[in-house]
């Protein structure tokens, strides 16, 4: 073997070598209990960044290409007000109380919508309320609503920054009321 042929296999070997070394520790750290997975600690920035890239990223790779089927018509927008108010707004904040205390207090915490909606695509956002997201507090809502439903809440969350009058109040309404 020729000098630099063994320097290149030398510098491949110290490569896997400390992949694997990297590997072992990691999983050596976790398994002895020094990862702090308290709920009540602020995870660090680049938790944060690692975990919100990974969710998008998740999104944006298995959430099927189509067009949300629900018009943004008043009565259409009204009804995901109402299902957002009733089954999101605990968590995700409302006007009136933008920043949950009750979603704050997950880790990560869950996004303030009324404060900073959503930006994804339509459907990437259809994926995550039905699909729901692992390691967090968000369920599957698939399970518990219908598509319809669903494509509700996307096309008032897709609309936030711009509702009428009549949604901003029903917003205001108590969890339940339907008038």
């Amino acid at each position: 073997m020729r000098p630099a042929e063994a320097k290149v296999k030398n510098f491949v070997a110290g490569i896997v070598a400390t992949l694997i070394l990297f590997t072992f520790g990691g999983w050596l750290y976790l398994k002895l209990g020094y990862a702090d997975l308290r709920a009540n600690v602020l995870p660090s920035w680049l938790e944060s960044e690692v975990a919100a890239s990974a969710v998008n990223a998740s999104a944006a790779r298995h959430a099927r290409a189509r067009q949300n089927p629900i018009a943004p018509t008043e009565a259409n927008l009204l009804d995901g007000a109402r299902l957002y108010r009733d089954k999101c707004a605990d968590c995700h904040g409302r006007p009136d109380n933008p920043v949950s205390d009750y979603g704050a207090s997950f880790n990560p915490p869950a996004p303030q919508f009324t404060q900073a909606p959503p930006r994804l695509p339509e459907n990437q956002i259809f994926y995550l309320i039905k699909n729901g997201v692992r390691r967090s507090a968000m369920p599957a809502w698939g399970n518990i609503m219908a598509d319809s439903e669903i494509w509700q809440v996307v096309t008032f969350l897709h609309h936030l920054d711009n509702l009428p009058p009549s949604i901003q109040l029903e917003l205001h309404r108590p969890a339940g009321s339907n008038p």
